[in-house]
């Protein structure tokens, strides 16, 4: 009812304003299916343009102050997430660990980006593995996080190991770590997007066809924005876009690992989110 008064309203200023206009711009993206039915019953001759990817593109490049709460927010971020991992011996199961990072999520005052992934053994395996009420199996064990601090994101990836490694799993390891830290070396002003995925994808090699996702997506009040980091993409780094960085290897079945962090670029890159990426054994 509130959805209907209001474009009633609209369009009574409209009418009594004498406006005359062929189009009405919406943004598409944040127009539920009710709310659009009201519009149209209200604006039944008139031409609609959507304008969402336009206000996206607005959000692209951040002020002053919007960087400041996005590295306030990777702060948060971090300090939450190393209280986990402080305390992850103690957690029996994947949803006891997410819940712990929803917890003093909470308890600091703040919002969650999105629910928190904690994807243990073979469930890694699965990039949006949501954790489940299983203990958490022994090798690698994904935590991907953030938290909203006055309403900007911040998203963060580390992978643990619960048990005893094996040298290759530490070698594996240790390609993807030292592939994201050149990855994020090699972002310059004005580089293609596509080129930063391909420079990760090429530095994979045999492992190419296991990173089957993008290499990262803006971060701001939405955790998913532009720029994209995709093979097609054709977004380019600019001063102040806030960015993930997160190439991920998963074997299907067996294990997965991701490294991510949030990246502010202001001349050159400066990484918001700080928890250590070297393999904490557990």
């Amino acid at each position: 009812m509130e959805k209907k008064r209001f474009f009633e309203s609209i369009y009574k200023i409209i009418k009594k304003n004498k406006i005359k206009s062929g189009n009405i711009a919406i943004d598409k993206n944040n127009f539920t299916l009710n709310s659009y039915k009201h519009f149209k019953k209200q604006f039944k001759r008139i031409k609609i343009k959507d304008i969402s990817l336009d206000c996206q593109k607005l959000r692209e490049i951040k002020t002053g102050k919007e960087t400041q709460f996005l590295k306030k927010s990777g702060e948060y971020a971090d300090k939450i997430l190393q209280k986990a991992i402080k305390n992850f011996k103690s957690f029996k199961t994947e949803s006891e660990a997410a819940a712990f990072l929803e917890y003093e999520t909470k308890k600091n005052g703040l919002e969650l980006s999105f629910n928190p992934i904690v994807a243990s053994g073979s469930n890694g395996s699965m990039p949006h593995h949501e954790p489940a009420n299983i203990k958490i199996k022994k090798g690698f064990c994904v935590v991907d996080f953030g938290v909203k601090y006055k309403g900007y994101c911040s998203d963060i990836t580390r992978t643990i190991y619960v048990g005893k490694i094996s040298r290759k799993e530490q070698e594996i390891y240790n390609m993807l770590l030292s592939i994201q830290k050149n990855a994020i070396n090699q972002i310059k002003n004005n580089k293609k997007c596509s080129e930063l995925y391909d420079f990760v994808n090429k530095s994979l090699g045999k492992y190419k066809k296991k990173f089957i996702h993008g290499l990262g997506h803006g971060v701001g009040v939405e955790i998913h924005e532009l720029p994209n980091l995709t093979l097609n993409s054709k977004d380019k780094i600019k001063n102040n876009m806030v960015f993930t960085i997160e190439p991920g290897i998963y074997f299907p079945k067996r294990f997965g690992i991701r490294i991510e962090d949030t990246v502010l670029f202001k001349d050159k890159p400066i990484v918001l989110t700080k928890t250590s990426k070297d393999l904490l054994i557990i």
